[in-house]
């Protein structure tokens, strides 16, 4: 992982900055400079119009009870999409309008979706919490061990979080959990 990081860091600004000399020399430096500005500008309303779309989606599904996977992934590619696009260059511009654009990030939605159901049917998803890799909480991590609960689930499949409560939505408001039982 941090051999792709740092490959990615230097990989790059090394395109970006042969794209740019690219774009210097064929449209001239005023216009190249105004282009850099114009898809700063434009991405980042684009970004707030969308995020903002997905957002107000989201409280909709969780208003009526439902799970905002889709809302959720969107909201991560909207934000990386964003940064990209505020990061000057012709190679993250690119790949930030097409994070933004409904069309092309339901295609990138789509990809990311397969990535993840692979990784997890192969048992090679994992999911770290922690500043630079550092262990997770819990049972197989450096953390403390999950507290007991009635609800925990007792399968024998080697789960020991505990259960969780859903709350109920009703006209907007959130009841407690223990009256939504």
């Amino acid at each position: 992982m941090l051999g792709r990081l740092l490959l990615l860091f230097l990989l790059t600004p090394a395109v970006e900055l042969a794209l740019l000399i690219q774009v210097d020399k064929l449209i001239g430096f005023g216009p190249t400079i105004g282009l850099i500005i114009a898809t700063g500008i434009a991405g980042s309303y684009l970004a707030r119009r969308e995020g903002l779309n997905t957002w107000e989606r989201l409280n909709d599904r969780l208003q009526s009870g439902d799970l905002p996977g889709k809302e959720l992934v969107d909201g991560v590619i909207i934000l990386v999409a964003g940064a990209l696009l505020v990061t000057p260059g012709v190679f993250t511009d690119i790949v930030g309008f097409i994070g933004l654009l409904p069309p092309t990030r339901a295609l990138v939605r789509k990809a990311l979706m397969r990535r993840f159901q692979s990784k997890m049917q192969r048992g090679s998803m994992q999911v770290q919490f922690g500043i630079f890799g550092g262990s997770a909480p819990g049972p197989n991590g450096g953390g403390p061990q999950a507290p007991s609960s009635p609800d925990q689930d007792d399968a024998g499949d080697g789960w020991e979080g505990t259960g969780r409560r859903i709350p109920r939505h009703e006209d907007g408001k959130t009841s407690s959990p223990s009256n939504s039982r």
